[in-house]
């Protein structure tokens, strides 16, 4: 009983984090939206369906972009949803694995750009940029790299999955809420994918040879 008592406290504080995070992002204009949340194995919040991942509640979810914050509140009155943004109308994200995202991350420190970057447990990593940029042709023929625009969406932090919780890698406060834009972020990508990884360049020197 009191196992059961201290998981119904922590879902409780938790449901409150994602609420209040998601009021604040209202505020500043995100799109955010309440998406099913982790039940064991499946995903729950929409009636009749079970998701691959966290996906919105509301059928008519891209009606219902731009909502005002007073709204958004009573979206997470019930129960623990996620929290998503939509992408496309304010905000793109562009999807890369955590190897390029690390390498990515370190080229944008370098030259002293902090951009955020948001981090799943399925060590998937999310770059916020400015919307309306198709990818770079050699970014678009990697298949582990996607854009996420018009009709899509992301978990925003503290999003709980089956395994862990979604997390910034870089805060949006650390570039001041500034977003920016897509071609900053695509050249840091293209930058780290054409760097020589410890694979490549051993590669290299077993063909010298």
């Amino acid at each position: 009983m009191l196992a059961t008592e201290r998981s119904d406290s922590w879902r409780r504080a938790f449901k409150v984090e994602l609420r209040a995070e998601a009021i604040g992002l209202a505020f500043r204009g995100w799109p955010v939206l309440p998406g099913t949340y982790p039940t064991g194995a499946h995903w729950a919040g929409r009636d009749g369906l079970e998701d691959a991942g966290p996906a919105p509640v509301h059928r008519d979810w891209e009606e219902r972009i731009g909502t005002k914050a007073e709204q958004v509140a009573t979206w997470w009155t019930g129960r623990p949803y996620t929290l998503l943004m939509a992408t496309g109308r304010v905000y793109d994200a562009i999807e890369v694995d955590d190897d390029l995202g690390r390498r990515a991350a370190g080229v944008l420190r370098s030259v002293g750009i902090p951009v955020p970057i948001i981090a799943t447990p399925e060590r998937r990593w999310y770059f916020l940029t400015l919307t309306g940029v198709a990818l770079h042709r050699d970014l678009a023929v990697d298949p582990s790299i996607t854009l996420h625009g018009a009709g899509s969406w992301i978990s925003l932090p503290p999003s709980p999955y089956q395994h862990g919780i979604v997390h910034w890698r870089v805060k949006p406060e650390v570039c001041g809420w500034e977003i920016p834009h897509s071609h900053i972020v695509q050249d840091a990508l293209l930058d780290a994918l054409h760097e020589p990884t410890q694979d490549r360049l051993v590669s290299q020197l077993v063909g010298a040879d």
